[in-house]
């Protein structure tokens, strides 16, 4: 990013540009937002949510330049007009974990059997009650044939404050995106990726609001946070570039 000389760095100094994202990509996004405002002298404004109320908010008017949630939601926005078309991008995937209180014992989840021994063998397990994460892991229960018997032991926790809770106690295990289990240590630590065979990537996208006070300060922003320079800094907090971020989503079909 070349960059600006000090007068334009004065003027750039006054902008902000509001990001609204998943709470799944904070910790990874957090890591970059310094260096893109020192580079670039603006100034971002952060908000996260869980995916379904960052739609849902944008929906009913929250202003934001920048959003970063599934695929799925920024091309629904994009057909409401609350994301400027053309504008989506690939930003990139993560994959879903269990999560213990670190120091605990160690735990074989590396085979589908391995891993619903375990979850049946757990105490309680904390999940995201209202997230995309949450949604996937209670249907992947029903399709293992342990719903009746792991269900009774969930705690269902909001807020995306899973991780941080089995790390409090409250619960002795946690499913959630290994973002969310990688930001809770050290008092949490990370068992392991769900086994290959049971793996659900959650994908996320970016796109700009229709309705943005600078656009091209959130394209800038844009073009950082899918740019190959930062693409080791997301890999150490858990955001895989499965599909090269910077991508234009194809829209599906009506």
């Amino acid at each position: 990013m070349d960059r600006m000389d000090r007068s334009e760095r004065s003027s750039a100094m006054t902008q902000e540009i509001r990001l609204f994202g998943a709470i799944a990509v904070r910790p990874a996004v957090l890591a970059l937002i310094s260096q893109f405002e020192t580079d670039t002298g603006f100034t971002v404004a952060v908000k996260w949510e869980l995916n379904p109320v960052v739609k849902k908010q944008i929906e009913a008017g929250e202003p934001f330049d920048l959003v970063i949630t599934n695929p799925n939601l920024v091309e629904d926005l994009a057909v409401l007009g609350k994301v400027k078309a053309g504008s989506e991008v690939a930003f990139g995937r993560i994959a879903m974990g269990v999560a213990a209180k670190a120091g605990g014992r160690p735990l074989d989840i590396g085979s589908v059997e391995a891993f619903k021994h375990a979850l049946k063998s757990a105490r309680s397990i904390a999940y995201a009650s209202e997230g995309t994460s949450g949604g996937y892991f209670s249907g992947l229960l029903e399709r293992l044939g342990i719903a009746d018997e792991v269900k009774p032991k969930l705690v269902a926790i909001s807020g995306g404050q899973t991780a941080p809770a089995v790390g409090r106690g409250e619960a002795e295990l946690g499913v959630v995106p290994v973002t969310s289990i990688l930001a809770a240590a050290p008092e949490v630590m990370l068992v392991g990726r769900f086994p290959a065979e049971l793996q659900s990537y959650i994908d996320f996208a970016i796109g700009i609001s229709a309705d943005s006070t600078d656009a091209e300060a959130a394209r800038q922003l844009s073009e950082f946070l899918t740019s190959t320079a930062v693409d080791d800094i997301l890999a150490a907090k858990g955001v895989e570039r499965h599909q090269r971020a910077g991508v234009t989503l194809k829209r599906a079909s009506s």
